[in-house]
C-alpha cells in the first residue's frame, strides 16, 4: 500500500463506519459461528467450519485494510477553489463534438468507485484532468482510445 492514502472527510468516516460494523458485529457473530461449528466434532469433514474460517479469513483481512487506509489518510480538503481540477473538485466534463454532460468527482482510488461518479486521480481520465481549468480541452488516453473531453464547469 502507498504511503499516503487520499480520502474525503465522508469517505473517511463511511470507512470509519464500515471498520466499527466489522469489529462489533461482525466478528463476534463470526467467532460465534465458528464456535458452534468446532463443537459439531470432526473438523475435516465439517462444511460450516471451513466456510466460517474462510469468511474469517476474509473478514480479518478487509479489518487490516481498513484500518491501515485510515492510518495513512490524508483528508482532501474542498476549500471552495475552483480555478484548477484537483482532488476534491467536481468536475463536469463534456465530450469534444457534443454529448451528454459528466460529472465526476476527482478522489483518491481507496474511494474511488465510477458507478457513483467517484474517479480516482490515478485513473485516466481523472489524471488527464488534474490541474486543467474551466474552459479547457483535456486529452484522455483510454482502452478505447484517445478521447478529447471540455471542462464545462469545476466546483
Amino acid at each position: 500500500m502507498a504511503d499516503e492514502v487520499y480520502l474525503t472527510a465522508e469517505g473517511a468516516e463511511e470507512l470509519r463506519r464500515e471498520l466499527d460494523e466489522l469489529l462489533t458485529v461482525r466478528r463476534p457473530a463470526l467467532a460465534q459461528k465458528l464456535k458452534e461449528a468446532v463443537a459439531e466434532g470432526d473438523l475435516k469433514e465439517n462444511a460450516d467450519y471451513h466456510d466460517a474460517k474462510e469468511q474469517q479469513a476474509f473478514l480479518e483481512g478487509r479489518i487490516q485494510y481498513v484500518e491501515n487506509v485510515l492510518r495513512a489518510a490524508v483528508i482532501i480538503t474542498n476549500d471552495g477553489s475552483t480555478d484548477e481540477v484537483r482532488l476534491g473538485s467536481e468536475v463536469t466534463i463534456v465530450e469534444d463534438g457534443g454529448g451528454e454532460d459528466e460529472t465526476y468527482f476527482i478522489v483518491g482510488a481507496a474511494e474511488a468507485n465510477p458507478r457513483e461518479g467517484k474517479i480516482s486521480h490515478e485513473s485516466p481520465i481523472g489524471a488527464a484532468l488534474l490541474g486543467h481549468k474551466k474552459g479547457e480541452k483535456v486529452r484522455v488516453k483510454t482502452p478505447g482510445g484517445e478521447i478529447t473531453f471540455k471542462i464545462k464547469r469545476i466546483k
